[in-house]
């Protein structure tokens, strides 16, 4: 038998938002002197980042996304209108190593 290392991969969505759970006292502890920040701040992020983290999840991939359509598909602008989308919500990979026996 022989160990081998591959690569196990997962995709997530994450919401910039500091009214998700514990993003408001991480940038109290670690920015104490930022008052008011931002609610779309995507340093909002942090703390659910650093969970995945410590499961030895690392991202391998950011980007925003315009929102997830009802069944978590994500929907793309077309044509040239020149208007601006806003988003909070970011489409993200991770990654982490696993030893397969062979």
């Amino acid at each position: 038998m022989a160990l081998f290392e591959q690569w196990e991969y997962m995709t997530k969505f994450v919401w910039a938002n500091i009214d998700r759970e514990g993003a408001k006292d991480y940038l109290q502890r670690t920015w104490p002197k930022w008052q008011n920040p931002p609610k779309y701040t995507p340093e909002a992020m942090i703390p659910e980042l650093n969970d995945w983290g410590k499961y030895g999840w690392e991202l391998v991939h950011m980007e925003p996304i315009p929102s997830p359509g009802k069944n978590y598909d994500i929907g793309y602008a077309h044509g040239g209108t020149g208007g601006v989308d806003w988003s909070n919500v970011y489409f993200c990979v991770f990654k982490r190593r696993i030893t397969v026996e062979v």
